[in-house]
């Protein structure tokens, strides 16, 4: 058990299903909702503009990508029936549609973002159908596959950190400047210092206090910007189907189809991932609860005006340096989730942090899931057989649209919807590769042995 878990736990209960007093309960949910914001508003921000929607709609968007972000997280962590993997895991707009969302929305006009919604029920609905048969996969994750993933979820997060940390915006004048730098690190600075002088629970709001204080710090530097907040309503619902009823193209809904497999995928992997974090290591049938969770969110997003969803792997690294493992946290996160997105003035305070604040948590936040990987590679056996080999050729590959973003720019758009998401192909190489040399050819009982040692390392670590 954590440290901190002993102040709370109760006696038989594991530290994932405890609840915390009220007032720990509020804040660290909110540092969740503070890690992920930027995330689940960025799609919209991107998407709306890209499909011809005006300033207003984008803003109606956003509020209900917050809304249905809440309500698919307390599918996660609450639960009900076989939905749910009732692990401390956010969920919220997946990045891996957004390419292909602007591309069947635009030069449609106003049908564009309706023929999105309609994709995006199907290939939900497919989803959900699939996930019982996708979930038995879980035998081909042994460590070395989730910890080369693991690893790579971090890694490919860290420029999501370094771009917030430069300003954002690529074609903003002061992009990359000393001033958005220097607000960047000192917000390292601040969170690195107060997780080494703090002790308690202020220690495991060590980000949340962190975002105080580079936000408090960018006020007067003219770094946070009000005007959200003056144009901002007190109440807004997401109205059902506010742009029209959804459309069904084939086309669309096939693009789709593709990038709900790509979010199972990564899911699988979070999932596996948040598990040995928690102590909780997540079984076939824990995963197949998170993926019904992923699904049904998805296809209930559109509906209020939302976007596929799937999990925020920055908010595994959160749990893995908070140390806070309870799920009603995170459940609590996705209810100010709710009320944000049926608050847009509250919603806009958030929005306060300057983009430079969060980045600079987020090399912190990031870091701590490649580090998490990292750890979990070290009882992935890499001196035996080929697993060194496998490692070394899905971390090479994952890192391909990192360290060369044009790299795939001749290959046809749909499959850019895979090779672009470095965790995806790094995932699909290390399976295939784990197929190769650990499965193929061997017996079913050296299988079987291998993935019992596999299970047993995994519980080992903790």
């Amino acid at each position: 058990m954590f440290p901190n878990d002993a102040e709370t736990a109760t006696e038989g209960k594991h530290p994932v299903d405890e609840t915390l007093p009220p007032l720990k309960m509020l804040t660290s949910g909110l540092q969740h909702v503070a890690a992920m914001y930027a995330g689940v508003v960025a799609p919209p921000m991107i998407v709306g503009p890209a499909v011809g929607l005006g300033a207003q709609d984008t803003a109606f968007l956003m509020g209900a990508s917050l809304f249905t972000a809440g309500i698919a997280t307390l599918l996660q962590t609450l639960g009900f029936w076989k939905v749910g993997a009732r692990l401390p895991f956010v969920n919220g707009v997946s990045f891996a549609g957004v390419t292909p969302m602007v591309a069947i929305g635009r030069d449609r006009g106003a049908d564009g973002i309706t023929v999105i919604f309609g994709a995006i029920i199907v290939a939900s609905v497919l989803g959900f159908v699939l996930t019982p048969y996708f979930s038995k996969l879980v035998r081909f994750f042994p460590p070395v596959v989730t910890g080369t993933v693991i690893t790579l979820i971090g890694v490919s997060l860290l420029p999501v950190a370094f771009r917030w940390s430069q300003g954002g915006n690529a074609t903003a004048s002061d992009y990359g400047s000393m001033k958005n730098i220097s607000m960047a690190a000192l917000t390292l600075v601040v969170v690195l210092a107060l997780r080494k002088l703090l002790r308690g629970f202020l220690q495991q709001i060590a980000i949340l206090l962190g975002l105080v204080v580079g936000t408090v710090v960018a006020v007067p530097l003219g770094m946070a910007h009000f005007d959200a907040i003056k144009n901002a309503d007190v109440v807004g619902f997401p109205t059902p189907f506010h742009f029209g009823a959804p459309q069904f193209e084939i086309a669309a809904i096939v693009s789709m189809c593709v990038v709900m497999l790509v979010c199972m995928t990564e899911s699988t992997a979070d999932m596996l991932a948040l598990g040995r974090i928690v102590d909780r290591p997540a079984d076939e049938r824990v995963i197949e609860g998170g993926l019904r969770a992923d699904t049904l969110g998805s296809a209930v997003s559109p509906l209020f005006n939302g976007f596929m969803c799937s999990a925020f792997a920055q908010n595994i690294g959160l749990v893995a340096m908070t140390k806070v493992r309870s799920r009603f946290v995170v459940a609590a996160g996705g209810g100010i989730l709710i009320l944000l997105g049926l608050c847009p003035v509250a919603a806009s305070v958030i929005a306060l942090v300057p983009l430079p604040v969060l980045g600079g948590a987020g090399i912190v936040l990031f870091g701590s899931v490649a580090a998490s990987g990292i750890q979990t590679l070290a009882t992935a056996a890499l001196e035996k057989g080929e697993n060194a080999l496998i490692v070394a050729a899905a971390l090479g590959i994952g890192l391909i649209p990192i360290a060369a973003p044009e790299f795939y720019h001749a290959f046809p758009k749909d499959a850019l919807v895979v090779l672009d998401s470095g965790i995806s192909t790094g995932c699909i190489v290390a399976i295939v590769l784990n197929l190769a040399f650990n499965h193929l050819g061997k017996k079913e009982s050296s299988v079987t042995s291998a993935a019992a040692t596999a299970g047993s390392e995994a519980v080992a670590l903790h």
